[in-house]
């Protein structure tokens, strides 16, 4: 089975301007990162194929990671602009461009929306419903306070994939578990929900341990199960905290546990099966 990287991100600077990164904190990765630094970290890391996902909510953003699909960017999560009564011909767009066959999901920056309730609006579910009647999956980035209404959007498209963003951000940092765990536990409940272990390191800041990792990974492992969890790097982003290298070796440790069959559910086969990345 290949070993697939669920979540990482590109940016060219010269080509779009990414305003998230203006703060002295973001300083490390305030540069452009393509497609050839994208294949030397990969290749470094014995990742067969990747999971290229939005950066910014841009359109045309998402045409440019499709022209940019290769053997090993094998799917895009991109975005569209779910409010608006047009969906299915935006997405239709971007499958008739270049590269339009490598999209596999959508998704929306939710944990920078004011509203928590974001993704329970009405324009919202009917944009929610466009991108499942388009056979896509639904990638959801949110923060913990946000999730009681990922549980209901879930509900209310139950035959739509749904596939949550580095564990919906807990603060790691503070060792704060509750109440995001509860709502984890309630979002894994809905069998249409997948997950990424994906953006942890970042999430405990530059001191983390595996050992304050593990407390969120055991439980997203016991929440989901193997079979619905995808690791992903986070990269360019990790390197805030951690190398590449780091990240998947913290994400090894933190499977140690499990059989074979199932750390290759995690590190590969969850991943191609949920965004249909074919052999």
């Amino acid at each position: 089975m290949r070993r697939i990287d669920a979540h990482h991100h590109l940016w060219d600077l010269s080509a779009r301007p990414q305003d998230w990164l203006d703060g002295p904190e973001l300083e490390p990765i305030r540069h452009s990162f393509g497609p050839a630094d994208l294949r030397a970290v990969t290749e470094a890391a014995g990742v067969d194929a990747t999971v290229l996902v939005q950066v910014l909510n841009d359109i045309d953003e998402t045409a440019d990671f499709l022209a940019v699909a290769s053997d090993l960017v094998a799917g895009v999560v991109g975005w569209v602009d779910l409010t608006a009564p047009d969906v299915h011909e935006q997405l239709d767009r971007l499958r008739s461009g270049p590269g339009g066959d490598r999209l596999v999901g959508i998704r929306h920056l939710v944990q920078s929306e004011p509203d928590p309730d974001w993704l329970m609006r009405p324009d919202v579910l009917a944009g929610l419903r466009a991108v499942r009647d388009a056979g896509l999956a639904y990638d959801v980035l949110t923060r913990p306070h946000q999730l009681p209404a990922a549980v209901v959007a879930v509900r209310a498209v139950p035959d739509m994939v749904f596939v949550l963003d580095h564990l919906s951000k807990p603060d790691i940092a503070a060792g704060v578990v509750e109440p995001w765990a509860a709502h984890l536990a309630a979002l894994a409940a809905e069998p249409n929900v997948t997950a990424k272990l994906s953006g942890l390191v970042t999430e405990a800041g530059p001191q983390w341990t595996v050992d304050s990792l593990r407390p969120y990974a055991d439980i997203a492992l016991e929440a989901f199960g193997p079979d619905r969890l995808m690791a992903g790097s986070d990269w360019p982003v990790c390197l805030l905290a951690a190398s590449y290298d780091e990240v998947f070796d913290a994400a090894s440790l933190l499977c140690s546990g499990l059989s074979a069959a199932e750390r290759a559910e995690v590190f590969g086969g969850t991943a191609a099966r949920v965004y249909r990345l074919g052999t």
